[in-house]
């Protein structure tokens, strides 16, 4: 038995990310409603910009939020290649620099070494996570859970206990810091945009036979505790 999942169809990636923008504000309002504090971890690279641009513009208590990301390139934040160098020019600014940003880059030589003190960095989040937003490839990875990486398959054990794990890619650039499926498990809500003909063929694989070994997304679609809503761009 699956977790719910919820999808919602889309003539443009421009109505795509105002609804995506608009219920991730929902959520994290309730979050605050319930206990003040509201948090969600957010994807990084090209195709989340619009929605990050719309979620910028939504009337939030932003001072009682806490933001951090689902992965992150090793390289220094000031790097267009960085996850947060994206958030920061897009997201983190206006209103929204009152929120409690942890990022995941450190100044540590690889992400490896940083696991320990960025895993407690992130318990300043209140969990669980109001939301989690994630993207996937045409590879079918998510976050930073590569199908190539030897790290990928004790990362997406539903049931492990570590929240981070360190990723080295093989057809990707750059080690990689990336929460575990564990760890993104950890929320209220999973939110994944899907565009362009080559990735709704990974998601409908994904959602019938294909195993996560392969196409890590799967493990997403599929876990049993949290519902997965799914924007997709027609």
């Amino acid at each position: 038995m699956s977790a719910e999942v919820v999808e919602r169809r889309f003539g443009d990636a421009a109505a795509s990310a105002e609804a995506l923008a608009q219920d991730v504000a929902a959520a994290l309002r309730e979050g605050l409603r319930c206990r003040a504090r509201a948090s969600m971890i957010l994807s990084g690279g090209r195709s989340p910009l619009a929605f990050l641009q719309a979620l910028a513009q939504q009337p939030l208590e932003w001072a009682h939020v806490y933001i951090s990301l689902v992965d992150e390139r090793w390289v220094d934040p000031p790097s267009p290649d960085s996850n947060e160098h994206l958030l920061r020019q897009s997201l983190l600014s206006g209103a929204v620099a009152e929120a409690h940003f942890v990022p995941l880059k450190t100044a540590a030589a690889s992400p490896a070494e940083a696991i320990a003190e960025r895993t407690r960095a992130l318990e300043a989040l209140p969990r669980p996570f109001d939301a989690v937003v994630l993207g996937m490839g045409e590879d079918g990875h998510t976050a930073s859970l590569f199908p190539d990486a030897t790290a990928t398959a004790a990362a997406l054990d539903p049931g492990g206990k570590a929240v981070l794990t360190a990723v080295q890619p093989s057809a990707a650039e750059h080690p990689r810091l990336s929460f575990t499926l564990a760890g993104l498990l950890d929320a209220r809500g999973l939110y994944l945009q899907i565009q362009g003909e080559a990735k709704h063929r990974v998601y409908e694989e994904a959602r019938q036979h294909v195993t996560a070994r392969l196409l890590p997304i799967a493990a997403v679609l599929r876990q049993t505790r949290v519902p997965v809503y799914v924007y997709l761009i027609d």
